[in-house]
């Protein structure tokens, strides 16, 4: 045998062992999800078998947080693996199709950008919420595969998509009527309830990448159970003992998502690919208590809101085989920790001037390391001038002005709903505190697009 041959060997054996310790990634996201309103977190009303065996399966984060209270922000942190306020992302963008600048910046990389130099294949399906202008379409955007709509909200009944696209809006929220868009073209849908169409695309591309025998991310951005409150009978039906409207149409959007995830997780067990699959579940930001009936439990506050209401979020994370199951993890982890995560895993060089703010979590997840992922999390409202920092089982905050006089201190793991505050007893951990936020906020810049009711883009088009 040769040198040369064995040098050839050697080298395939090193890629397959490369190949076997990089996994295809699923992020499941959905849209206004209480934290109480999963199985695993204790929900009682709205059965969520699925969402409960990818948890059992995995671990089950207790204090899971996402990067904002609000959708727009929240998605392009998840998306960057960056607090989203180091590019201006401060709030939702304006969805003017001809403003090439409200959505994620062209000097940020998103995770399909990234994976991308690992030889992954990317697809988003459902919302997108990144930017309207073809300049910001997700196939200009890393993406191989785009099944959904631009905006941040959509009717669920297609027989309602009348509208060609958004040159055709002509006043508020008309962008919900919009035809789908597949890749870069309209189409039209027979189905009835988005829900379901977005899973079988889901599914579909799953399907499509192991004939190929591609490495992919795909990222599942449902838009339920955010309103319009809109379900079928299908779905309603399976709620007869729930007395309010408002939460049984709610049970029953959430109870298709997890039909929906039941789905996605049976192709990956029918493709013999979920030993070889991260699914990561988690909503993109707290219930909007008040529009769709959602629950936080004992969390104070909701959708919008830096206490925990708004910004901690139903999460679970699975790797079979390599994340042990049944784990209930305690320690802080963010949204951002996926990009951190599967970008170590795919040994994929992150830009020097673009630092994660994320962390890889395999080595908490497996024992290698028994400290906490981040020693402080932080988030900020630039409109509101609000604030917040969680330091261990400290947290400072204030909600809507940044004044010394409005901050709030409390221990999240002794008064989980945020009712003690500490800060007259303990003010020099609130100066502390304080001064670190201070720090991590020179850092960011302030909003760099209009928001999205800021202007009525419709009348000028």
């Amino acid at each position: 045998m040769t040198h040369h041959y064995l040098v050839y060997i050697a080298a395939g054996l090193l890629t397959c062992s490369l190949l076997a310790k990089t996994p295809n990634l699923i992020i499941i996201l959905t849209d206004d999800q209480g934290y109480n309103d999963v199985g695993f977190n204790g929900c009682s009303d709205i059965p969520t078998p699925h969402l409960d065996q990818l948890a059992a399966n995995g671990v089950r984060f207790t204090d899971g947080y996402v990067s904002y209270p609000v959708c727009g922000p929240s998605r392009a942190g998840l998306l960057t693996g960056r607090y989203q306020d180091r590019f201006g992302f401060t709030t939702n963008p304006t969805i003017d199709p001809g403003n090439p600048d409200a959505g994620l910046p062209k000097s940020e990389e998103n995770i399909a950008e990234v994976l991308n130099k690992a030889n992954y294949s990317s697809a988003i399906i459902g919302k997108w919420h990144m930017g309207s202008h073809t300049s910001n379409h997700p196939l200009n955007r890393g993406f191989e595969y785009f099944y959904g709509f631009l905006s941040g909200g959509h009717s669920y009944f297609p027989r309602n998509y009348k509208l060609n696209d958004l040159t055709e809006v002509t006043r508020s929220w008309e962008w919900y009527n919009t035809r789908l868009l597949e890749n870069f073209d309209r189409i039209d849908v027979q189905e009835d309830y988005l829900t379901d169409v977005l899973t079988d695309a889901a599914t579909g591309f799953i399907e499509k990448k192991v004939k190929a025998n591609q490495h992919f991310m795909l990222y599942l951005a449902y838009n339920a159970p955010h309103a319009p409150l809109q379900a079928t009978e299908k779905y309603l039906s399976r709620f007869p003992d729930i007395a309010d409207e408002k939460r049984r149409t709610y049970a029953a959007m959430v109870s298709c998502v997890d039909d929906g995830v039941g789905r996605v997780m049976e192709s990956l067990r029918r493709n013999h690919i979920e030993d070889d699959t991260i699914v990561v579940f988690l909503s993109d930001n707290g219930g909007a208590i008040t529009k769709n009936a959602s629950d936080n439990g004992a969390l104070r506050g909701a959708k919008s809101d830096l206490f925990e209401g708004g910004i901690r979020v139903p999460f679970a994370m699975q790797w079979k085989g390599t994340i042990p199951a049944g784990q209930v993890y305690s320690h802080p982890v963010i949204s951002l920790d996926i990009m951190g995560t599967i970008t170590a895993l795919a040994g994929v060089k992150i830009a020097e001037d673009r630092p994660l703010d994320g962390v890889n979590l395999l080595p908490y997840l497996t024992g290698k390391n028994n400290e906490a992922p981040h020693d402080q999390l932080f988030w900020r409202k630039w409109e509101q001038q609000g604030m917040c920092i969680r330091d261990g089982d400290i947290k400072l905050v204030a909600n809507t002005q940044k004044h010394k006089n409005w901050h709030q201190l409390y221990n999240i793991e002794n008064d989980l709903s945020e009712t003690k505050n500490l800060r007259k007893q303990n003010p020099e951990k609130s100066k502390e505190l304080l001064k670190s936020w201070e720090a991590w906020n020179d850092q960011l810049q302030d909003r760099t697009f209009p928001t999205l009711m800021a202007d009525k883009w419709w009348e000028r088009l």
